[in-house]
């Protein structure tokens, strides 16, 4: 597959397409140093991190993160020259991923009827802020902010009264990705029984605002539930997060018997609760109260003790980790849901965390081993072997800065 990507919707696509097993053949531009997110700090390198680049080996934890399993190859895909090198890697693909903004590829005579003609079956993917039509709100410039800010999802969070709520991941341009893998492999499995690509065209709005309306709260709205619930949520009570002595706890029990094994784990008796709050609906309507006294409750024990004593009464809890320690968790990390980063060279400099994987297949094995590719890295293995190009041929496009 090639992959015209940038920035982070559009690799980490064709990330999890490398991890389930894709060649991905990342073509970058020689005129500009490749992928923007080469250059991203921090970097890693023979000195360990550092927020700027010491050495020409450092490389971006960016690329570290999003380049592995694939193949760079520099292409100029503006030069003229790179048109016929561009029509021989689609007749070899079977799927092209972009994230250009709208337009832009068919300036470029790599649109979707471009290269269609050249290969009927090749799924072509774009991702995008809001659609390969172009156009959008505010500015019509998509950054994962502003995509957020247009979603409603920062207004889920966070109390009434409050500003606005950013949520801490780059949501939109992690979520559009995950959209445009499934349909890419829908389309794939349709090539293949059709023997006739198409175009999936996914927007980030889009795909973060169907989220967001996972939850009906036009419905909230209309029978006067707050939307915006901050650290509880009372139309789920109990149900929430509730500080303890040394850190915060996250409880989950809106069901009769979780509600009852929380007041069995705070040692209230049946009669001083029953009657206020024995079902669903009464325990919505005194939720306010219902939150306090768990609060009182957390407030007063370790976080260990509460999560022991909710577990032992059959309660979802668990204690809120910093992403630092949740990145580390055993389970995790032995799924290969999260796996270990290191400089391709330096592996003794640093460990990071990175994404793995977090498909399990009976059957079949995956996973993101490969090191990034150094820019233009593969340039000869895809020319002359995949290509058939010959010495003369390569050093020509070379000479014009083709690649």
């Amino acid at each position: 597959m090639l992959d015209l990507t940038t920035a982070l919707a559009g690799p980490y696509a064709t990330l999890l397409l490398a991890g389930l097993g894709a060649r991905v053949i990342k073509i970058e531009n020689p005129a500009t140093g490749g992928d923007p997110a080469r250059g991203n700090a921090p970097y890693l390198g023979r000195d360990g991190l550092s927020l700027a680049r010491r050495h020409d080996d450092d490389v971006s934890v960016s690329m570290l993160l999003r380049g592995r399993g694939k193949e760079s190859v520099r292409l100029n895909l503006k030069h003229p020259g790179a048109r016929p090198v561009f029509a021989d890697l689609v007749r070899r693909a079977d799927i092209l991923v972009e994230n250009f903004s709208p337009g832009v590829t068919d300036r470029l005579g790599i649109g979707f009827a471009d290269v269609h003609a050249v290969n009927p079956r090749l799924v072509y993917t774009s991702i995008s802020g809001f659609g390969a039509q172009g156009g959008g709100p505010g500015t019509g410039k998509a950054m994962d902010a502003i995509v957020q800010a247009l979603s409603g999802v920062m207004a889920t969070a966070g109390t009434e009264g409050e500003g606005p709520v950013r949520f801490g991941l780059p949501i939109g341009d992690l979520l559009a990705p995950l959209y445009a893998v499934i349909g890419t492999l829908t389309a794939v499995i349709q090539a293949d029984a059709t023997g006739v690509g198409q175009h999936v065209d996914v927007s980030m709005l889009g795909a973060l605002t169907s989220l967001v309306a996972c939850e009906p709260f036009d419905a909230y709205q209309a029978v006067g539930l707050e939307q915006r619930t901050g650290a509880t949520v009372p139309r789920l009570a109990p149900f929430g997060v509730f500080e303890a002595k040394d850190g915060w706890v996250a409880l989950c029990a809106p069901t009769d018997p979780f509600a009852e094994g929380v007041f069995a784990a705070m040692g209230v008796p049946e009669a001083d609760w029953r009657e206020r709050f024995g079902d669903r609906d009464a325990r919505v309507a005194r939720a306010g109260e219902l939150h306090g006294l768990i609060a009182d409750w957390t407030r007063a024990r370790p976080r260990a003790e509460v999560v022991e004593r909710l577990a032992g009464h059959g309660v979802p809890a668990a204690e809120v980790r910093d992403p630092v320690q949740a990145v580390q968790d055993p389970t995790v990390r032995a799924r290969e849901e999260v796996v270990p980063i290191r400089h391709p060279r330096y592996p003794d400099a640093a460990e990071l965390s990175g994404t793995g994987l977090p498909i399990r297949f009976s059957h079949a094995e995956t996973g993101l081993s490969d090191p990034p590719p150094g820019f233009g890295e593969h340039n000869e293995t895809v020319l002359r072997d995949l290509l058939g190009y010959d010495d003369a041929r390569i050093a020509e496009l070379s000479r014009d800065a083709v690649i």
